[in-house]
């Protein structure tokens, strides 16, 4: 009985490769080998880079926060816990939107977080 490679599924395989490897560079895009390596590669950096990409925007939230809490007259850390403490539920991603584009409500909520907080960590800020 003849040996069976089902080459047209093979074939399949392969062309889909390549065809995802559109636009790399060299062999990366033209030979199977090379465009298979690049495929994996290129899964396990999108994979990654998505949960990189939460932690960086994060950072960037509370940045701009911390800048313009400061400019207000309270650190980062005490904004937050004056909040918490008034039950302001906004995430990061709010407050640093209105840090940037709302002032005036930025501002509201500083002196809603500073009243909430006690007497010797407003001395302290």
């Amino acid at each position: 009985m003849p040996r069976a490679t089902n080459a047209s599924a093979s074939w399949r395989r392969r062309k889909r490769i390549i065809k995802a490897s559109k636009g790399y560079r060299g062999n990366r895009s033209k030979l199977y080998r090379y465009a298979a390596d690049a495929q994996d590669k290129a899964r396990y950096w999108a994979y990654r880079d998505r949960k990189t990409k939460k932690r960086n925007f994060r950072y960037l939230w509370t940045t701009r926060i911390n800048i313009a809490a400061r400019a207000l007259g309270i650190t980062y850390s005490r904004f937050i816990e004056g909040l918490n403490k008034a039950n302001v539920e906004l995430d990061r991603k709010a407050l640093a939107h209105l840090a940037e584009h709302d002032a005036k409500a930025f501002e509201q909520l500083v002196v809603q977080a500073k009243a909430a907080l006690p007497k010797e960590a407003k001395v302290a800020a």
